[in-house]
């Protein structure tokens, strides 16, 4: 049976966690389980593995946030910076595991846990007060950190506004629906490999990642969540010209795996240097609480 985990990154029984419970309610058959990230001490190394054994042991993911000034909850964040990241990318664990099954030591010693490759698909929900776009924008963006590291798909994503009063979602009978829409169509792309699985959310300007966050340098257009790269039309619209670029691709996983690799590399060679550079910077004591 499919194992999906719902992570409620807002507070119990909020409006965050509401639409969570939905989409699950939809999932229909398959092994449920919802973490609370409040409920976990995201600084606990015991607390950290247990969460990454529900991560790699999930074959769906479906993430629910409160939007805190734009962008995503603390706990989140925390969330990825200290579980995910170059830990939890498919490339370097694809690498590291090639590189000792060759009898090599790598030079970056990531964990290398050969679960992550397995194939996954995930849903994001946001839940904000605000009923206009600009008080919303960084919040998809920021939830495809969770996700892109373990080369997880996403099948659907959304956003959802006005619900600034605890559990005040509930008045809101389209966003229920629409949440719940979200958990079944997760649902319908179980065990899919990552290129098969269908998008299912609204359509965004870029082709991967389906966001319309864009980062302009005259006509040169990229994506600001996923890096794929084009140019800017007339009309508005990008035509886009290398996809290779995304982080969500594996062809740009692998390179920035290799230049982690040669990077560490060539700065072990300057151990000695580093240490003689580190004693001309000036230190100071930190200020501490009580002192």
């Amino acid at each position: 049976m499919s194992r999906v985990l719902g992570l409620s990154a807002g507070n119990a029984g909020g409006s965050a966690e509401i639409v969570l419970c939905a989409a699950l309610g939809a999932i229909g058959d398959a092994e449920i389980e919802l973490v609370r990230l409040a409920d976990l001490d995201l600084t606990d190394n015991d607390h950290l593995d247990w969460l990454w054994e529900k991560l790699v042991d999930a074959d769906a993911l479906i993430v629910s946030t409160p939007i805190m000034s734009r962008t995503v909850s603390a706990s989140l964040k925390l969330l990825v910076d200290r579980l995910l990241g170059p830990n939890a990318d498919a490339a370097i664990i694809e690498q590291l595991v090639a590189l000792r099954r060759s009898g090599i030591e790598p030079a970056v010693p990531f964990r290398v846990d050969e679960r992550v490759l397995r194939p996954r698909v995930a849903g994001f929900l946001a839940v904000g007060g605000s009923l206009t776009p600009q008080w919303k924008t960084l919040a998809l963006p920021l939830l495809h950190t969770v996700t892109f590291s373990m080369h997880i798909a996403v099948a659907d994503q959304v956003v959802f506004g006005g619900a600034g009063t605890p559990q005040s979602i509930l008045l809101d009978d389209e966003a229920l629906d629409r949440a719940a829409r979200l958990g079944a169509n997760v649902a319908g792309q179980l065990g899919k490999a990552f290129d098969d699985v269908d998008y299912l959310g609204e359509p965004g300007l870029c082709p991967l990642c389906h966001l319309n966050v864009i980062e302009l340098h005259g006509t040169d257009a990229a994506c600001a969540t996923c890096g794929a790269r084009g140019t800017l039309r007339p009309d508005g619209s990008v035509e886009w010209t290398d996809l290779t670029t995304s982080v969500l691709t594996m062809a740009e996983k692998r390179a920035h795996g290799a230049e982690i690799q040669e990077t560490a590399a060539r700065h072990r060679l300057l151990a000695a240097d580093l240490a003689e550079r580190r004693a001309k910077v000036p230190a100071f004591t930190p200020v501490t609480r009580g002192s």
